[in-house]
């Protein structure tokens, strides 16, 4: 049998998700998320579950409830994606404008592992959990982050597996300075701020002599830094031979330095 269609309906936003609609869309008829989905006869408890896949069936049957197109429904949900953008979109949220979520939004770009500040009201998006500000966090870093996100959204739209790999290399060796034991995808869609931030920050300081930065860095580094530098550069050693090398010399050359300081 049809459900009857809700007593009142909502507008969808641009960049709304699916999910963050159908909460608004249930709160405007009085009841929770998984109420409305059971009314509606679709056999999930959760609207995220919808977000990345929906079928032609649930979206005609969310579409009648609400009384709008089932193209409208689609459209809020992700588009196809490549493998590589899949895995910098966040299977749930991570992040969140602390102004527009009181507001009752949640927004598609907010699961982007890019996602710096909010296309909506121009905030600087917060962690979902953990530390609700970063307040604390140099300017300086956060600035660099921000730089370093606008880059790895460049590399993905434009679909450089190239700028893509230097991207990772650069956050896989930073994290690793953080102590981060995880993916370095992981990191840049986890809640620890400062380990997002971190790996950002990488990104854009990988763009300006990368392998004197990342030889600098390993100078004194534990096991753990170690094993993720061999990692960043495992599909080119010649680069790791370059690291090492610059950082032989440099080693050498701060020797040289402290010696004749003392003479």
């Amino acid at each position: 049998m049809k459900p009857h269609p809700l007593p009142k309906t909502v507008a969808p936003l641009p960049d709304e998700l699916l999910s963050g609609w159908l909460s608004r869309l249930a709160a405007a008829n009085y009841c929770d998320d998984a109420e409305l989905l059971a009314h509606i006869k679709i056999d999930t408890a959760h609207g995220t579950a919808l977000d990345l896949n929906i079928d032609a069936v649930a979206a005609e049957k969310i579409a009648n409830a609400a009384r709008i197109d089932p193209d409208v429904v689609r459209s809020l949900t992700f588009p196809a994606m490549t493998t590589r953008e899949a895995s910098l979109t966040a299977q749930m949220s991570f992040q969140h404008c602390l102004q527009c979520s009181r507001e009752g939004l949640s927004l598609k770009h907010w699961r982007r592992a890019w996602a710096f500040d909010c296309q909506v009201c121009g905030m600087r998006l917060v962690p979902t959990l953990g530390k609700a500000s970063g307040e604390q966090m140099p300017e300086k870093l956060i600035n660099r982050a921000r730089n370093g996100a606008a880059r790895l959204e460049y590399a993905a739209r434009l679909r450089s597996s190239k700028q893509l790999r230097r991207a990772m290399r650069a956050v896989t060796f930073a994290i690793s300075l953080k102590a981060f034991r995880g993916d370095p995808l992981y990191a840049l869609q986890g809640h620890s701020l400062e380990v997002r931030l971190f790996g950002l920050a990488a990104i854009d300081a990988a763009q300006s002599r990368p392998l004197v930065k990342a030889a600098i860095s390993s100078s004194g580094i534990d096991d753990y830094a170690r094993v993720a530098l061999l990692r960043a550069f495992e599909t080119e050693p010649r680069l790791l031979a370059a690291v090492d090398h610059i950082a032989r010399q440099r080693a050498k050359s701060i020797g040289t330095m402290a010696v004749e300081s003392h003479s």
